[in-house]
């Protein structure tokens, strides 16, 4: 896995607030008691009626697409089924496995919720490896600096023909 302590912090911060002290014993049992009390059900989305029986449904809803989280699984074995399966879901909503990869080889983990920042301000895996002056963009982003600082100079680049 690529060493980025983003990513570090948020597994040590997810571990430390499922800790289980005696007040969060007691938020479980309480929550496990109301949750038995419920009928169960599965999410699901409303279909429209159906013309002519009137009936409606629920078409049952994956929280996170199997193929994203298999390929998470294979990357990062030690992290917890939930935390890959709510990084797969966001993930599947904006690109496929094989982007979610591109971003992991490139140094960004599509674990850190990051990447999907830096993708909507219009990098891409290969823009980390290009050259901002001394360093890389994604040494630029790992010292704090914007993502759309760093679009808004690899574009004065190519405009400039340095790129």
């Amino acid at each position: 896995m690529v060493e980025d302590s983003g990513v570090d912090a948020l597994l040590r911060q997810w571990a430390a607030e499922r800790s289980e002290d005696a007040e969060m014993q007691e938020v479980n049992r309480i929550k496990d008691a109301w949750l038995a009390e419920a009928p169960p059900s599965a999410p699901g989305i409303p279909v429209q009626r159906a013309a002519r029986s009137g009936s409606r449904g629920l078409v049952r809803v994956e929280s996170a697409d199997p193929g994203y989280v298999a390929a998470m699984r294979r990357r990062a074995p030690e992290v917890p089924e939930d935390l890959l399966a709510a990084a797969a879901s966001y993930w599947q909503l904006v690109g496929d496995v094989s982007e979610a990869e591109q971003w992991w080889d490139a140094g960004i983990s599509p674990l850190d919720q990051r990447a999907l920042d830096y993708r909507a301000a219009g990098l891409s895996p290969a823009d980390l490896g290009r050259r901002l002056g001394p360093m890389t963009v994604l040494q630029h982003l790992r010292r704090g600096s914007a993502a759309a600082w760093c679009v808004a100079r690899l574009q004065r680049q190519r405009r400039d023909g340095v790129a």
